[in-house]
């Protein structure tokens, strides 16, 4: 699996974090202070990178968490079909179908960007 561990305190809004098994993108992160015998606690919420919804995360600051290593890849659309379009990848010439977010609109040549992720493809606005 393409990821790797990192400090809670080191994570940052816009990064990435495996939650729940997923790969979620972090919207908003923020620390409590240490109780008298505790250690700083940090709250993350995120929205999952592929599937969209909402997961939360509280973990010590000093806990180690999976991040993964998600691919910002470039691709050249091929033909378009309904809600599908066939993509080739610019670096690989692979060719693959993926759905095209509602409010995109694609024409054959567009080139796009996506995130690639353990056969997971999601086009980026």
């Amino acid at each position: 699996m393409p990821r790797q561990q990192k400090e809670v305190r080191d994570l940052q809004e816009g990064n990435y974090v495996m939650m729940e098994e997923t790969p979620c993108k972090i919207t908003a992160y923020s620390t409590a202070k240490p109780g008298k015998h505790g250690s700083a606690k940090a709250r993350i919420e995120g929205r999952g990178v592929f599937d969209e919804r909402k997961r939360s995360l509280s973990q010590p600051v000093d806990q180690k968490v999976w991040v993964p290593i998600i691919d910002r890849k470039q691709g050249q659309v091929v033909s378009v079909e309904g809600d599908d379009a066939q993509i080739m990848d610019l670096e690989t010439y692979e060719t693959f179908t993926m759905r095209v977010p509602e409010d995109e609109s694609l024409s054959p040549d567009d080139e796009i960007e996506y995130l690639e992720y353990e056969g997971q493809r999601k086009i980026l606005e």
